[in-house]
């Protein structure tokens, strides 16, 4: 590949992504990838809605009927803010938490068909590249 190493690094990742977003459905994951990535970010605790809607870089209306989804499968609860009643606070359930373990296996056994290849050490490294790098670009939002 003779294109620039930024450019040619964005490709191969946007290459990777689709194939793991093709490959992570409902059928493997028990529920969307999307909503995998809400339960991930709630892991820690509760958060207010609109945060949870900027951690995740969707709109409102989108988050709105992903967390509908959720809810329905039983896997978060939304409760007003006491000190806002304007604002919503979104948290996980036992069956939410079941479910994220669940589909953390399934994501795993992912990891390990997409970066087979790689030893331990290249994983590692590129964990780490890519963490320092979702960390950089969250920071200049």
């Amino acid at each position: 590949m003779s294109s620039t190493p930024s450019s040619g690094s964005v490709a191969l990742l946007i290459q990777l992504t689709r194939r793991v977003y093709r490959r992570a459905n409902e059928d493997v994951l028990g529920m969307k990838l999307k909503a995998y990535m809400v339960l991930m970010n709630l892991r820690e605790g509760a958060l207010p809605q609109a945060d949870l809607c900027a951690s995740m870089q969707m709109d409102a209306n989108n988050t709105v009927l992903l967390l509908n989804y959720l809810e329905d499968l039983g896997f978060v609860e939304r409760r007003r803010d006491p000190t806002d009643r304007r604002r919503h606070i979104v948290g996980t359930t036992e069956a939410g938490l079941e479910a994220l373990a669940r589909a953390e296996r399934a994501m795993e056994s992912l990891e390990e068909e997409v970066f087979g290849a790689l030893s331990t050490e290249d994983r590692d490294a590129l964990r780490g590249l890519l963490e320092r790098a979702v960390a950089a670009e969250q920071a200049a939002v």
